[in-house]
């Protein structure tokens, strides 16, 4: 038997959530085959099989957290794969200690549970529940281990299938739900209601006539932990303001418009506006050292280099990967390590590693189609450069209405460190050179 234990994922990571288990108890698993996924305070990582085998059985549940050392699985590599079933066993982590026994259920083999979580085996098993009574709301299908407690929790059933103690005959009337909410006070009563038994009568109708009003309870991932820890960090610590400008995008979008044939066959990557915002801010923060800069105690410590963080949406959510030493990249270099990050973000591979550290932060808000919005500066980072969506409108140009398209900007900063007059300028240097893109290659 083969114990898989959490690894190490850094220095500052000492617990990690368990996300998904990709394979089930009595699944055939081989070698390098990635079996579960794992999400820490910074980032997603699935962990690969180091043998091949029988997954015996699974120690934490997904949802669960496990600190670095703990037992997450056992594989059987004696087995042989003929012996492999669909999900023989599933399993839990023990209640508490160092004791890493699990409880092993019963469960149904071969596709008949692949669509079913371990955890959410377990609960069926213990309140005797057929899998086919529940919907399930997990991806691909799957039911998981909220899905059989919501169903548990509108039963009130117990442990071994029994109902609570203090429910009379099935012909007893269904007591009212607790989270169904009053009457609103502004809704009409009929002037001919002579009792208050009417008005009751009246208020059930109505809230029958809503639906279900269900609540879910899912534990928090540690990526979104971390977010909220720092978000509000950012805000109790930092003295934020942002200030905001409109860029005309016609330049940029004319240049991309020319060479982007030319680009892609030379370089093997799309032109995209990334690479110009990027190089801009590079410019920017070269003129204005200050928002490249942080305080550590009393002490200001400024960057004589640009590690640019890149907000990119990925399979869990927004990740901001670093472009390291931006000043020394090309257009081609940004677009291309943009577009590596994508890829690691959209399969929940991003590592730490990539993660860490960062002078500045870029956010596009525009993808999603925000018009404009005051970004949060990730700590301890003195800035962050928030873009948006790109509109047509009416603009005066030498005296004449154009049709122009306009993007808004915004720079969100930690006045601690930053004056008014250096986040301002610095604003209008990232529109001047977005306007006039040979800014870029002239250095003026």
């Amino acid at each position: 038997m083969s114990e898989i234990k959490v690894p190490e994922f850094g220095d500052s990571i000492q617990e990690v959530q368990v996300f998904q288990w990709l394979k089930k108890p009595g699944e055939w698993v081989e070698r390098d085959e990635d079996i579960v996924e794992l999400e820490s305070e910074k980032a997603s990582q699935a962990l690969p099989a180091p043998v091949s085998g029988i997954l015996q059985s699974v120690a934490v549940a997904e949802g669960e957290i496990a600190q670095v050392g703990d037992l997450l699985c056992v594989i059987d590599e004696t087995a042989s794969k003929d012996s492999a079933g669909g999900g023989q066993a599933a399993s839990s982590a023990a209640a508490g200690g160092s004791d890493q026994s699990t409880a092993v259920v019963d469960a149904p083999s071969g596709d008949e549970a692949s669509w079913i979580m371990p955890a959410a085996q377990v609960m069926l098993s213990e309140y005797k529940i057929s899998a086919d009574a529940i919907s399930p709301t997990g991806p691909g299908g799957r039911l998981l281990k909220e899905d059989v407690l919501r169903y548990v929790e509108s039963k009130g059933l117990r442990p071994g299938g029994s109902a609570p103690a203090d429910q009379s005959a099935a012909s007893a009337p269904p007591a009212a739900p607790t989270s169904a909410p009053p009457m609103p006070k502004s809704r009409p009563v009929p002037s001919n209601a002579a009792s208050s038994g009417s008005v009751s009568a009246q208020t059930e109708e109505w809230n029958d006539s809503m639906g279900p009003r269900e609540e879910t309870s899912r534990p928090m991932s540690m990526i979104r932990r971390t977010i909220s820890k720092r978000l509000v960090e950012a805000q109790q610590t930092a003295a934020l303001l942002t200030t905001f400008n409109e860029v005309d995008m016609q330049p940029v979008m004319q240049l991309r418009s020319t060479y982007k044939e030319a680009f892609l066959k030379k370089h093997g990557v799309k032109l995209g506006f990334m690479s110009f915002f990027a190089k801009a801010v590079v410019e920017g923060l070269r003129r204005f050292p200050a928002i490249n800069s942080e305080i550590r105690g009393n002490n200001v410590i400024s960057k004589n280099y640009q590690d640019i963080g890149i907000a990119i949406g990925g399979g869990k959510g927004l990740v901001v990967p670093i472009l390291r030493n931006v000043e020394r990249m090309s257009f081609a270099d940004i677009e291309r390590k943009i577009g590596e990050f994508a890829a690691l973000a959209k399969d929940n591979k991003i590592t730490p590693a990539e993660l860490e550290g960062g002078t500045f932060t870029i956010s596009n808000g525009g993808v999603y189609g925000s018009l404009l919005s005051t970004p949060i500066v990730n700590p301890p980072q003195s800035g962050i450069l928030g873009l948006h969506s790109i509109q047509d409108r009416a603009m005066v140009v030498n005296k004449e209405i154009v049709i122009r398209p306009m993007m808004y900007i915004a720079l969100t900063y930690d006045h601690r460190i930053v004056d008014g007059r250096e986040a301002v300028t610095f604003l209008k240097t990232i529109k001047e050179v977005l306007e006039e893109p040979a800014r870029l290659f002239l250095e003026v």
